[in-house]
């Protein structure tokens, strides 16, 4: 007798790519420029091992010599550095009783597969902010003195100038000098959003696809996540804002079998169905290495957020992220 099962809903050959492609489009992150997504990095997360190895040219040094027809130049050299990402292996799954189908109405399962792609999104959002928290750590992070300015002041009333504005803005961008026309997108709390709105520093770009305006602070596209950094002061908590550069962070999908990225069961004597869904993929801030030794298969969000477990490797100028730690 054949009848309509959860895998005729969910074929992991199609539901593997639609997801993937889904949670490409809604990441908010992605959308900025802050993550890039990166087919060298693609390639690098199907292959076996934790990490991967990069190796790159460093920047040419020195100064130009003056010729003189009795004095050779001097050769210079370049020499190599390397970058190391580690690979991500993670999933979830979920799942969902017949009875719920039948005493609610709706199909539980249906909405499962709806929201996996928005969920994910979410998820590598998360991640890169758990990274991040490593990267500024404020006492051991390898970002925290060449990469944030600290305007933050624990008072009741602080002044504008321990206030994230557009004046201040710029002070961040200055961290990186000459390459600070390079940092294209915002990554805020929502107190700070607030704060800016009620300020009137938000604006609106048109978009070039003929979708509604784009909102923007400073020219520049931004996300707005509660887990960017608030912390509690004696007097007023003190926020961090990040600056990115285009691909600041690469990210890269491992190539897997569509039956083991999705996977569809049910335990028929409980009347359960479940959906499992597994990913392998590289999420690294470009520049800084990773140098832990996960206690799993790959790292926790704890373990990204360690910061004795990265080690900046690329100039500072070349590293394209930068914090602001201020008031509201």
């Amino acid at each position: 007798m054949a009848k309509t099962k959860l895998t005729d809903i969910i074929v992991p050959s199609v539901f593997a790519p639609y997801a993937l492609e889904r949670t490409t489009q809604l990441s908010r992150v992605i959308q900025t420029g802050a993550i890039g997504m990166d087919p060298e990095f693609d390639a690098l997360a199907s292959g076996p091992g934790k990490t991967v190895d990069m190796p790159f040219w460093k920047d040419l040094t020195g100064e130009s010599e003056v010729l003189n027809d009795s004095v050779e130049l001097v050769p210079d050299k370049i020499t190599a550095g390397q970058d190391t990402a580690a690979v991500h292996d993670r999933g979830k799954a979920w799942g969902a009783n017949i009875l719920v189908k039948w005493l609610g109405g709706n199909d539980p399962m249906a909405r499962i597969a709806d929201l996996v792609a928005d969920w994910w999104a979410r998820d590598l959002q998360t991640m890169m902010l758990k990274i991040l928290d490593g990267l500024f750590d404020n006492t051991n992070g390898v970002l925290r003195t060449t990469h944030r300015l600290n305007i933050y002041n624990d008072v009741a009333s602080p002044a504008d100038t321990a206030k994230l504005t557009g004046s201040t803005f710029i002070d961040g961008l200055q961290k990186l000098g000459d390459h600070s026309l390079n940092l294209i997108a915002v990554a805020m709390h929502s107190d700070v959003e607030a704060s800016l709105r009620k300020g009137d520093l938000i604006s609106f770009r048109p978009d070039s696809e003929g979708k509604p305006a784009i909102e923007v602070f400073q020219g520049r596209r931004f996300f707005v996540d509660d887990a960017c950094p608030k912390v509690a002061g004696a007097n007023s908590p003190a926020y961090t804002t990040y600056i990115f550069g285009a691909g600041a962070f690469a990210y890269g999908t491992g190539e897997m079998d569509p039956d083991e990225a999705v996977e569809t069961d049910r335990n028929a004597l409980a009347s359960d169905s479940y959906l499992v869904n597994r990913k392998r993929f590289i999420l690294h801030p470009r520049g800084v290495r990773w140098i832990g030794a996960p206690a799993g298969a790959s790292p926790t969000n704890a373990e990204l957020a360690t910061p004795t477990n990265w080690s900046k490797v690329y100039s500072d100028k070349n590293i394209r992220i930068v914090a602001v730690r201020h008031n509201v």
